[in-house]
């Protein structure tokens, strides 16, 4: 088994760091979880129809999704409702997400740069 590896140590971790420094794109992001949890409250609450005697806690989704009922249009109203939700949050969080990131990586870049001319500024 050969052990060695195939290239240098180091090469390449430049195009890994960029990809794991890369932003998250805000709007795919949203797009996804927001049609995912739309779709999810929508098969729930059509179980729910479908069975002879629902569960009591199908009905606490009108709390937190208005127009949400357990009926055919309800659970429409609900995955859109819900949908929409799902995507400002992940938005929100993608948003939130890339600019922590970016001001990390600014303030690493500004500290770097301020040790590599520190002796510069003793000598002024």
């Amino acid at each position: 088994m050969n052990m060695s590896p195939s290239r240098p140590v180091g090469e390449g971790l430049a195009d890994e760091l960029a990809l794991a420094f890369a932003p998250i794109h805000k709007r795919a992001l949203g797009v996804a979880v927001g049609v995912m949890v739309g779709l999810a409250v929508f098969l729930v609450t059509a179980v729910s129809v479908l069975r002879a005697d629902p569960p009591e806690i199908i009905f606490l989704l009108h709390y937190f999704l208005p127009g949400h009922e357990v009926t055919w249009f309800g659970a429409v109203k609900g995955a859109v409702g819900a949908g929409f939700a799902a995507f400002v949050g992940a938005w929100f969080l993608a948003f939130c997400r890339n600019f922590v990131l970016a001001a990390s990586v600014w303030i690493a870049r500004t500290r770097a740069e301020l040790a590599q001319t520190h002796d510069f500024l003793d000598h002024i």
